[in-house]
């Protein structure tokens, strides 16, 4: 009568984004500088990193993009 119920909105699993969040700032850890860096991969990451975050609580995510951060600063990447 009043048409199909709405859809259910997406929401990932708050592990899984944590596991891919530890796994980019794993890989960013395990680098010397930038220069073993390729371009592609840290625009990736610039762009991907908060759309990851923002689906954990904001003191996480505040917490998650301040290490971030720090990590691609230290690279040479920022």
């Amino acid at each position: 009568m009043f048409g199909a119920a709405p859809a259910e909105a997406y929401r990932p699993d708050p592990e899984r984004v944590r596991s891919r969040i530890d796994g980019i700032l794993a890989e960013l850890r395990g680098e010397i500088s930038a220069r073993h860096w390729e371009y592609g991969r840290a625009s990736f990451f610039r762009m991907a990193f908060p759309n990851l975050t923002c689906w954990l609580p904001d003191d996480e995510a505040a917490r998650l993009e301040s290490e971030f951060e720090a990590e691609m600063a230290r690279l040479g990447a920022l």
